[in-house]
């Protein structure tokens, strides 16, 4: 039995694939064998060219010699101890450089408590809005009494929205394929349209706005800034933004943005709500923040979010996980913000992004048949139909895609590429050729 048959059989008798049918065997998983840079290559030494970044990970490629070397040097004095009571030096250096990212950190004009300085650090983008969700309602609950306001326990969230897998993050995400079923366990979340729908966002805002005079317990609103990216890359202007900042504003409410996704430079700008000048009062980010090598997150929030936890042991932030501020992913996460400065990272997404939004439009051009090419920083979208997420014709792309060497996963009739920020121009110009060859071929 050769080393690919061993796994696959292995494989077959006990792992259990996310997102995948239990007893979809028509196509074999991919035996990876390593990867590097923006490709992987499977046991038999075939390569692939990764065109979504594993699940949006792998910014900064795979491997990056930089972040392995971190890992590396980290792992020789210190892997893990707990933040209870504790700190280290990666995790308080990572605190302060993350800070000093914050959109409006340099601003002198933005008032002192409204600057994001406090970082709370957890495992992964689900547990990032779950803190975020965490902290909203328990600052309103706890400072109610002292004249904050009235008591805040709900969340208004957009439809079409994906913030995660916990229970919390479930309740304010807004996609049914993925919350249906989970229904009795999920709290109330008052939902507003999506701002990509065709009516524009002047809609969605509206209901946002209405929601926001009417009901006194909104705890905060949350939103993925300018790419709903599990719906479809389902994009959106930045008046959106900008509007809903001043709402909530008005409306005393916070503003959580959750950048897990659009973060670091994929729409190229650092942050995404950066492009609409909005600084929110929750940020959340993981995936790409630990360079595909840990499991890691980090919410950061603003003074006053930080000042309605002082005081006694009964106004703590009773939250916390094992691995939260792991050493390892810390030292990671420091050496990512010194690559994205050293090696002018958002400059290779200002290089690419033309030719991605070029390479998507023609697509139309080619197969008249589909429909909304988009593109922005380093995401192209086309959909090949209105049946959502679960449908299958993107698969047939996929697997056509597989086999002219990219791995182009799906989200149901929507194909997108978001490679690693750092994709050299001939690689991408390849992926973007055996994307147009794949549709083509997958259509007829």
């Amino acid at each position: 039995m050769s080393a690919r048959d061993e796994i696959l059989a292995l494989d077959r008798a006990h792992v259990w694939h996310p997102y995948t049918p239990a007893h979809d065997e028509s196509a074999a998983p991919l035996v990876v064998a390593r990867a590097e840079g923006p490709c992987f290559w499977d046991v038999d030494g075939t390569r692939y060219i990764d065109g979504n970044s594993s699940w949006w990970v792998a910014t900064l490629g795979h491997r990056h010699p930089r972040l392995v070397r971190a890992a590396k040097t980290q792992l020789d004095s210190l892997s893990h101890v707990a933040l209870g009571g504790l700190t280290h030096e990666p995790a308080a250096r990572l605190a302060s450089e993350l800070a000093a990212t914050m959109p409006g950190h340099d601003d002198p004009s933005l008032a002192a408590d409204r600057k994001l300085r406090r970082v709370f650090y957890s495992d992964d983008g689900s547990t990032a809005v779950e803190v975020a969700i965490k902290l909203c309602a328990q600052y309103w609950a706890q400072n109610a009494a002292a004249g904050a306001g009235a008591l805040r326990q709900r969340f208004i969230g957009l439809s079409g929205a994906f913030h995660g897998e916990t229970v919390g993050a479930t309740s304010v995400g807004g996609i049914d394929a993925f919350r249906a079923v989970y229904g009795p366990l999920l709290f109330d979340v008052l939902r507003a349209p999506s701002p990509s729908e065709p009516e524009g966002w002047a809609r969605s805002f509206a209901a946002i706005e209405r929601a926001l005079r009417e009901h006194d317990d909104i705890a905060a609103v949350i939103v993925e800034p300018l790419v709903q990216g599990a719906d479809g890359m389902r994009m959106y202007g930045a008046e959106f933004l900008r509007a809903l900042r001043a709402a909530c504003d008005r409306a005393d409410v916070f503003l959580i943005v959750d950048e897990v996704f659009t973060g670091l430079g994929r729409t190229g700008t650092f942050w995404a709500c950066e492009r609409a000048g909005v600084v929110p009062d929750v940020l959340c980010s993981a995936k790409g923040l630990s360079g595909a090598l840990f499991p890691f997150a980090a919410t950061i929030v603003n003074e006053r979010v930080y000042e309605g936890f002082r005081g006694g042991r009964d106004r703590a932030f009773l939250y916390g996980h094992s691995y939260c501020g792991n050493p390892l992913g810390c030292a990671v996460a420091r050496e990512v913000l010194a690559v994205y400065r050293d090696e002018r990272v958002l400059e290779n997404v200002a290089r690419i992004a033309p030719r991605i939004e070029r390479a998507f439009a023609a697509l139309q051009e080619r197969v008249p048949s589909l429909r909304r090419p988009r593109a922005l920083g380093a995401i192209g979208a086309i959909d090949l139909g209105d049946s959502g997420y679960l449908a299958d014709a993107g698969w047939r792309v996929y697997t056509e895609a597989r086999a002219r060497g990219a791995y182009v996963r799906p989200l149901g009739d929507t194909v997108y590429i978001a490679p690693p920020l750092t994709i050299d121009l001939p690689t991408l110009d390849e992926l973007l050729e055996i994307v147009g060859e794949s549709v083509a071929a997958a259509l007829g």
